[in-house]
């Protein structure tokens, strides 16, 4: 996508650099400043994932990818096996509810399994299935974007050219994948074809995902969109304000019950209140097939509590501070996801298309189950 009129992919290799590195958009500090960081080591990527310098589901695995292209630099000829499954150790460690990351670094450790190869080989083969794993993340979006976009279009021809309004919460636009994103891209497509669109745009506490990405970037697209606070969207669905819901996920199970922001259960038990349809859109290295009750199942990241305790803003004089939000000897818990149910889902979008969320409807669409291959 664009950033001032210039193409952006969240993450690719530099380019004439004298050392390996993957360069990615500093996500810890817009909507205030764009800036570009060169990630040179496993320990770079690992500290990038787990400290949120990148974002989203697909994102995270292609970085966890490009982490793995690193390990192979770093490992030794003799020791290489056990080298990079010790980086595969560190790197799934990072961020336990997307199945992107465990899914994208298990498919590096595959590739790399190659008896009697040369160093240089295998070195050659981790920078190769990264960059396929990248290129594939963002061509599945691309698709998700296609087929998301009949069920904006099917609306907006019940609305006689008034705009359709999207609500979504949390980034799931571009800066989550490696490009196009997964419920943002529908938006994207309807809108290059001149569909009339307007997104609700969830503030996302207690990290403002919401206020300071999708805001972000749909404003650089030029998408009509408004910020709004986080437990707004139930007013707004009892006043027909909301035509539909989209999210993103970051664990989908066999049977389409579906991990995403903290926050995204509320919306959809507002939306089936209000017989608003919502939809999850995800790419098929967001599919979990060895679970099937997500609720049971899904392991739910906690992160620090100073997440909840404090926030940075831009001051009236432009500086980026942190403040405190609570009285100092207030402690904090600070869950990241939540899962709603299949039922709560009116259908799942992937890059195959949109089914029913269910094991029936999941099943007709991907009847390989677990031995998929996503590129």
């Amino acid at each position: 996508m664009k950033v001032n009129g210039r193409h952006f992919r969240t993450i690719w290799l530099k380019e004439g650099a004298g050392k390996r590195a993957v360069q990615i958009i500093n996500q810890q500090i817009l909507p205030h400043q764009f800036e570009i960081l060169d990630l040179c080591t496993v320990a770079d990527i690992v500290r990038a994932i787990k400290d949120m310098y990148v974002r989203g589901a697909g994102l995270i695995g292609a970085t966890a990818a490009y982490g793995m292209y690193l390990a192979a630099y770093e490992a030794g000829e003799k020791a290489f096996r056990a080298d990079i499954e010790n980086s595969a150790r560190l790197l799934k460690a990072t961020r336990p509810t997307a199945s992107n990351l465990a899914w994208a670094v298990d498919a590096m450790l595959t590739a790399l399994d190659l008896p009697g190869a040369g160093l240089a080989e295998k070195r050659k083969t981790a920078l190769e299935t990264a960059e396929k794993i990248a290129d594939s993340d963002a061509e599945c979006c691309r698709r998700i974007g296609e087929h998301g976009r009949g069920i904006i279009e099917k609306i907006a021809e019940k609305k006689n050219g008034e705009a359709v309004n999207i609500l979504t919460h949390c980034n799931a636009g571009w800066l989550a994948f490696v490009d196009y994103g997964s419920a943002l891209s529908p938006v994207y497509a309807a809108f290059e074809r001149n569909i009339p669109v307007h997104v609700w745009v969830d503030e996302t506490r207690p990290r403002n995902q919401g206020a300071s990405l999708t805001a972000w970037e749909l404003a650089e697209q030029g998408v009509p969109h408004d910020l709004i606070p986080d437990n707004a969207g139930g007013h707004l669905m009892q006043h027909g304000m909301v035509d539909m819901v989209i999210t993103g996920a970051d664990r989908v199970t066999r049977r389409g019950d579906a991990a995403n922001k903290i926050g995204t259960y509320l919306k959809a038990l507002a939306a089936r209140e209000n017989n608003v349809p919502f939809y999850v859109a995800l790419p098929s290295s967001t599919f979990d097939f060895t679970m099937l009750d997500g609720v049971a199942e899904i392991p739910i990241e906690e992160r620090d509590a100073g997440e909840v305790r404090f926030i940075s803003g831009k001051t009236s004089g432009g500086a980026i501070e942190t403040v405190q939000i609570c009285p100092d000897k207030s402690p904090a818990r600070n869950w990241g996801f939540d899962v709603t149910p299949a039922r709560y889902i009116m259908a799942l979008i992937s890059e195959r298309g949109i089914c029913e969320a269910s094991e029936e409807g999941i099943g007709a669409l991907y009847s390989e189950g677990n031995s998929l291959n996503f590129f």
